[in-house]
């Protein structure tokens, strides 16, 4: 084998980091690699060091290297935390994916639980942050509302463990607060919440993070920019062109020089009315084409339209997100968007 940087690559991804249960380059545990005419340098980085762990998976990655290239190939393995790389708890998350809207009403908690069920359904592992802190809804809208989450110490600190339902591990500030009172908090005491949710929880190895956004552009939308490396966002609008308005502010909150965070796609939510007893039927209540040319005026990719449909309240009134329901014209809308989603990080 010709010793290059993708050929080292593709080797270390048959070395498994058993602790999060998967390869060392798809955790990202793989730092500035280097690689000269007959020497490999690279740093690997683990949530902490000392544990047994650490050398088998030095040693792993040694043997394999080793029997690639040759024994004389010279080997430079230095393993650092993950403090001291500056990462943390979502160490193990591959996409960030921030679900978006200028305001409130276009159903994004709606995309967002939808999309993280159709991601779960093709395979992914996948995380859902209800950072809508004034107005939580993920615990109704997956029938959670009399559960909390398990809480563990480590190295003398409290750890969250995340709810997990229907193939997904769900926090929100609602498990931990009486939704039937309004919360009344400055912008501090929410953002700070928000970094609970995300850096005191043992989210695991995911493939995507979802997080559902509050609606507008606040402390919470400036916290994630500023604070996490997200992968990028999601922008939900209705057809109306007074939403996209709104909407359209919230995009280029993301595209500030200071705040930057790719703009993945646009989602047209309710984009037009399917009967249940008639899916191949498409009413446009509200006029046909927008989504595609709102996406074309904010020059990001347009995923999809999701269309009406009267089952879509009472699934999620009752627990179970209609992505659930195989049949549902709603829910291949969410498989193909979820499909692009995927293929657009492969």
């Amino acid at each position: 084998m010709t010793l290059t940087k993708s050929s080292v690559i593709e080797v270390l991804k048959g070395v498994i980091y058993f602790t999060k249960g998967d390869n060392i380059v798809d955790l990202g545990m793989l730092d500035e690699l280097e690689v000269a005419e007959n020497s490999i340098r690279f740093r690997l980085i683990f949530p902490k060091l000392g544990e047994a762990s650490v050398n088998i998976v030095i040693g792993a990655a040694t043997k394999a290297l080793k029997d690639a290239f040759g024994e004389e190939v010279k080997l430079e393995i230095t393993p650092i935390a993950e403090k001291d790389k500056g990462r943390g708890p979502l160490a193990g998350v591959k996409h960030i994916i921030a679900v978006a809207s200028g305001k409130g009403g276009v159903g994004k908690s709606t995309v967002a639980a939808n999309l993280a069920v159709a991601l779960a359904r093709s395979g992914a592992q996948v995380g859902l942050v209800d950072a809508d802190i004034y107005g939580p809804s993920v615990p109704i809208m997956f029938g959670t509302e009399n559960m909390q989450p398990g809480v563990y110490e480590k190295e003398g600190k409290p750890v969250i463990v995340p709810i997990e339902k229907h193939g997904i591990r769900l926090l929100s500030i609602g498990y931990f607060v009486d939704t039937d009172k309004p919360l009344v908090w400055r912008g501090p005491m929410a953002t700070s919440a928000l970094n609970q949710l995300l850096s005191d929880a043992d989210w695991g190895v995911l493939d995507f993070l979802i997080i559902d956004l509050p609606p507008g552009t606040g402390d919470i939308q400036l916290t994630l920019a500023q604070s996490y490396s997200v992968t990028g966002a999601i922008i939900v609008t209705t057809p109306q062109k007074v939403a996209f308005a709104d909407v359209k502010r919230a995009a280029h909150m993301f595209q500030q020089e200071k705040l930057t965070i790719p703009l993945i796609g646009l989602i047209e939510n309710m984009a037009f009315f399917t009967p249940s007893d008639m899916p191949e039927k498409k009413y446009f209540i509200f006029g046909e084409g927008h989504g595609q040319q709102f996406a074309d005026e904010l020059n990001i990719p347009f995923l999809g339209q999701i269309p009406i449909e009267a089952k879509i309240a009472a699934s999620g009134d009752s627990g179970n997100p209609i992505a659930l329901d195989e049949n549902s014209a709603v829910t291949k809308a969410f498989d193909l968007v979820a499909k692009r989603l995927r293929e657009t990080f492969q």
